[in-house]
């Protein structure tokens, strides 16, 4: 079976964004083009690490060539996914470049290794996933410009969850929590 590639150069769209409630979403990363658009479904976690890592590797990159980073966008996209959302794979690796010719990111995320690729993943999860011929792959070219808007809508999108217990930290559902630093009693939001 042949790799599938799902690659953007200058989408129209790309963006993180999330089907259902809170402490039960399910996270996306989707790029539109066109008529074509891809959905992969992510970790939260993962969507948070690519938002970090590009405002650092955004930051790196004006540092390097002596210019001011670029921050601030005409107007970020607060738009929900589009529809239909049908998840073409699970990410698993991502990797982050910066195409210097075209200053661009390159943003490459590949399925989840499962199967006969797991013994390789022990090696090298990043080398198992791209020497994979049956693994598919999500590759968006972006302007910083998008990158940045991509990073602010992440973070956003991530804080917009569970609010957490002001005690102990982990996140507090509609109808409450039993907290271990409050011996059991259930807390409830304010309201």
């Amino acid at each position: 079976m042949a790799r599938v590639v799902h690659s953007f150069d200058d989408p129209e769209r790309f963006v993180a964004g999330t089907v259902g409630e809170p402490g039960a979403r399910t996270f996306f990363l989707q790029a539109r083009a066109g008529h074509r658009l891809t959905s992969v479904a992510c970790e939260k976690e993962q969507v948070m690490a690519l938002a970090e890592r590009l405002d650092v590797m955004l930051d790196e990159v004006a540092r390097r060539f002596d210019r001011d980073p670029v921050t601030q966008t005409a107007g970020d996209d607060t738009a929900p996914l589009e529809q239909p959302i049908e998840e073409e794979f699970r990410a698993g690796t991502m990797t982050l470049a910066w195409e210097a010719d075209a200053e661009r990111v390159v943003i490459e995320v590949f399925a989840v290794v499962t199967g006969e690729q797991a013994e390789l993943e022990e090696e090298d999860p990043v080398t198992a996933a791209m020497e994979s011929d049956d693994a598919e792959v999500f590759i968006v070219r972006i302007t910083e410009e998008q990158a940045r808007a991509f990073a602010r809508r992440a973070v956003a999108l991530v804080a917009s969850g569970r609010p957490s217990c002001p005690f102990c930290g982990r996140p507090i559902d509609a109808d409450g929590h039993i907290c271990p630093r409050a011996n059991g009693y259930r807390r409830h939001l304010p309201e």
